[in-house]
């Protein structure tokens, strides 16, 4: 990395951030140092309005329990909607709503606030009360974002499935919260067709085991639904003859505001708890600096709400500033690929913050059709871009710099996860210097560092695993009932039980001290002796750039060097069969051996039309180790958007 091209942050950027030149970052950085608790406190104070002010800051005596400003009293919603409507900012444009089939809706402050309201005060008349759980399996949506406000308003715990998951999947987890309500749809609209969501409702509930009560359905499409009475009630019906008005309830900081399920290394879903201030507090903090939000920017998050970067940077932390933010129901490529870029030239969007996938796969279009590319476009409104999900490798970095933000607009590569609450690693936009392929240098206040499997330090330079050695605000407070499995999954006493573990390797540059990811930590190859991260390997594949458009990589038992590579490619070009496929494999594992060295060539490179993605386009690495090991693949594979593509990579060269 050392001797990468380095960005310097331009001019435009620095001038007037928040977090302006390196120097200040520093200087954020020291104080966290010198009193950790104290600076937390002061941006507590700073970014929050506080019904009971907190005088306790961080309770470490049941660690890795932790507790933040814990005598403090706070509603999230209050923070998102009423106190912008209070400044006078309620005819400001909190949410443009962009459906399928690329109708707008603009959304103020006051209307936002009036709609979670009405819904909040339909699920007291429900008995719904502080504490009980609420399951939001909803499309992308204004009603989603005022489905989960709702809640925080009432002090309802909510768990929100993304909305391409399987009955199985839903099952389990309204089991697993104990949930009372379910709020659904009809259907949702996707690249112009309409998906089942209710039905899925339904069969979820068709058998024992589950406590809910009531089915708040959300009429997005009018398709035919079954309806079973007394549960079953339409949204718009329950919530028009509620009042446009509802007190928030005042929650401690340490009350839970949502779970959210994330995929864990046995395989059984772990529903990660999150605090209400604490949590509040990192996703405005994150949005602020890493972002640079102003009063007139427009801000473009692509996730779904059905994952964090939805909760914290869509329905938490823009509307936590009083931003203007995008709120978009569709796919990128639907109905053609240039979809995101009309967009941004449509809605003048000055924040761009999507996935490696998303623009890996737009690089493919972009070069086999003219009219998905981005210079079609005018994307001069943009100021700053973003990268989340998964490190995003130089080439599509270098690509996102040029080609969308016209070589003008610094890239925040932020790393962090749904335990975390917000970023961790990440760039500020008006003070880093960027580094394709990095995430740089830990926000301020994060104490993270690399370490050896006994905990101990590494130097810069060495590969490790990365961890976290202080608590800060929005970390994970435990798994819902299973608090055992957090202490051991997140806390483990391999480390001492005192440093949180990421779960990835890392590696920080020996100059600079930047960070860059590896890759997971079960995603660590050992090749005859040699650790390789899938991640680096992934990277020299896709900056091919002339064969690969995507890669992904994983280690399968091999009797001769203990663990092999396996390489799924999608190409630029039609996938190859017979010598052809052979001949392009052979060019790739000898590219692979220039660009990293002849351990970490493929022994096995497979091709495929496309890569085994989830709808909001996470790979599924799980899948693909049971296809590079000749496994039957057991797994769910409803959430995949094409479920057949595992068929064609299981076929070998």
């Amino acid at each position: 990395m050392s001797t990468a091209h380095v960005y310097e942050a331009p001019e435009r950027a620095v001038k007037n951030a928040w977090v302006s030149g390196m120097d200040a970052y520093w200087t954020l950085c020291a104080e966290a140092e010198r009193d950790h608790e104290a600076y937390w406190a002061r941006l507590a104070r700073e970014l929050l309005s506080w019904h009971t002010p907190f005088t306790k800051i961080l309770n470490a005596e049941q660690a890795p329990f932790f507790k933040w400003f814990e005598d403090g009293t706070l509603n999230a919603s209050y923070n998102c909607l009423d106190r912008h409507v209070e400044a006078g900012l309620g005819e400001k444009t909190a949410i443009v709503f962009e459906a399928d089939d690329g109708t707008v809706a603009r959304v103020t402050y006051k209307d936002l606030l009036e709609r979670t309201c009405r819904l909040a005060n339909a699920m007291k008349a429900r008995g719904i009360v502080k504490g009980d759980r609420v399951v939001i399996y909803m499309p992308m949506s204004v009603e989603g974002v005022v489905a989960m406000q709702a809640c925080a308003r009432i002090g309802a715990i909510h768990s929100v499935v993304f909305g391409g998951f399987s009955a199985h999947s839903l099952r389990d987890r309204i089991a697993d919260t104990g949930a009372v309500l379910v709020v659904t749809a009809d259907e949702q609209m996707r690249g112009g067709k309409a998906l089942p969501l209710k039905a899925i409702v339904d069969e979820a509930l068709s058998g024992p085991g589950h406590a809910v009560r009531d089915v708040f359905v959300y009429k997005r499409t009018g398709g035919a639904v079954a309806f079973q009475a007394p549960r079953d009630k339409w949204l718009h019906d329950v919530a028009a003859k509620e009042p446009a008005s509802c007190e928030p309830e005042w929650v401690g900081a340490e009350h839970p505001l949502f779970l959210l399920y994330t995929s864990g290394s046995t395989g059984k879903p772990k529903g990660v708890q999150h605090s209400t201030g604490g949590y509040l507090l990192h996703a405005a903090l994150t949005t602020k600096w890493t972002f640079d939000l102003k009063p007139d920017d427009v801000f473009w998050c692509t996730a779904d709400i059905g994952w964090v970067t939805g909760h914290t940077y869509i329905t938490y932390g823009p509307l936590a500033l009083g931003g203007t933010e995008i709120v978009f129901e569709g796919i990128p490529t639907w109905p053609d690929a240039g979809r995101f870029w009309k967009m941004i030239e449509k809605h003048k969007v000055t924040i761009f913050y999507t996935a490696p996938t998303a623009i890996r796969s737009l690089i493919k279009a972009a070069e086999g059709n003219e009219k998905a590319h981005p210079r079609n476009y005018d994307l001069t409104s943009l100021r700053i871009l973003g990268s989340v999900g998964e490190p995003i490798n130089p080439a599509a970095w270098e690509w996102y710099h040029l080609h969308i933000g016209g070589g003008r607009c610094p890239i925040v590569d932020t790393f962090w996860q749904t335990e975390t609450g917000g970023h961790m690693i990440t760039p500020l936009p008006g003070a880093t210097p960027l580094v394709p392929g990095s995430c740089t240098l830990p926000f301020p206040g994060i104490a993270a560092a690399i370490v050896d499997e006994q905990g101990h330090d590494v130097p810069n330079g060495k590969g490790g695993i990365l961890v976290v050695k202080k608590p800060w605000p929005s970390m994970i407070r435990t798994i819902y009932g299973d608090p055992e499995r957090f202490r051991k999954s997140y806390y483990p006493e391999e480390l001492g039980g005192t440093y949180y573990l990421a779960g990835d390797g890392a590696i920080r540059d020996e100059k600079t001290g930047y960070f860059t990811i590896t890759g997971r930590i079960d995603d660590v190859l050992n090749v005859s002796g040699h650790r390789m991260g899938t991640m680096e390997i992934e990277s020299a594949l896709v900056s091919h750039t002339v064969l690969v458009a995507e890669a992904a990589v994983v280690g399968r038992p091999d009797e001769t060097t203990g663990e092999a590579i396996c390489a799924f490619v999608v190409l630029k070009r039609p996938r190859p069969t017979g010598e052809e496929a052979k001949k392009i494999a052979k060019e790739l594992r000898d590219w692979v051996a220039k660009e990293i060295g002849p351990i970490a060539k493929p022994k096995d490179i497979r091709f495929g039309d496309n890569l085994p993605k989830t709808r909001s386009g996470k790979i599924m690495r799980r899948l693909l180790r049971s296809v590079a090991n000749g496994e039957a693949i057991t797994q769910d594979t409803s959430t995949l958007e094409n479920p057949a593509i595992l068929e064609q990579l299981a076929e070998k060269n």
